[in-house]
């Protein structure tokens, strides 16, 4: 098969799924990345492989074109030579004001914008909600999008041409509750949702 879908987990796991799927898709491919973090710092508290330094090491192996990275929902601190680096390499941020200050239309038709029609990866990071919504993940960060306003983003994202996406950073015994799972999973159905609708294009194109 030349998509995949997967569920972490630590967000870690999309660099090796992104080696994979670049194996059978060439690559690089664009990115679309929620998250509250931008994950593209050269280490992880001191780890060369860590869950802030994947993207980092995703764009130096050339995994994922930056010109065609967006990031939704950013709002953690970092450091000004993160930032720039991340800039610096043509990445757009959308942070988690932009959204609030905007429809999700209209951040999906950014996100459509950056993304054109290149063949996609989608990570969805649980964090890039606010813990009011998804309170079950290691790293939370509050001013986050509500589930609303992610889904709705999601859903303006049909269309694309996506090849794989991963649902990350989800965990249950952090929310006993078993509402952020309960997200986590509706958000993949929403991910292979737009996977089978960019497959069955593929296929009669």
């Amino acid at each position: 098969h030349e998509h995949l879908i997967a569920l972490g987990g630590d967000h870690t796991i999309s660099l090796p799924l992104l080696r994979a799927l670049s194996k059978k898709r060439g690559a690089p491919l664009a990115l679309v990345h929620f998250d509250a973090h931008v994950d593209t710092w050269p280490t992880n508290f001191g780890q060369a492989y860590g869950h802030g330094s994947v993207f980092y090491n995703a764009i130096e192996e050339g995994l994922i074109d930056p010109q065609r990275t967006i990031q939704i929902g950013i709002r953690s601190p970092m450091g000004r030579d993160v930032y720039d680096w991340t800039i610096g390499k043509g990445v757009t941020i959308v942070t988690a004001h932009d959204v609030h200050a905007h429809s999700p239309h209209a951040v999906a038709q950014r996100i459509r914008e950056v993304v054109g029609d290149a063949p996609a990866y989608l990570s969805f990071d649980i964090d890039c909600l606010d813990p009011a919504f998804a309170p079950g993940t290691g790293t939370p960060e509050i001013g986050g999008m509500s589930t609303r306003e992610a889904q709705e983003v999601v859903r303006g994202l049909q269309g694309l041409d996506l090849v794989g996406g991963d649902v990350v950073e989800v965990s249950p015994p952090f929310d006993p509750s078993g509402n952020t799972a309960l997200v986590g999973a509706t958000f993949m159905f929403e991910i292979m949702c737009l996977l089978a609708d960019a497959v069955a294009r593929r296929r009669r194109a």
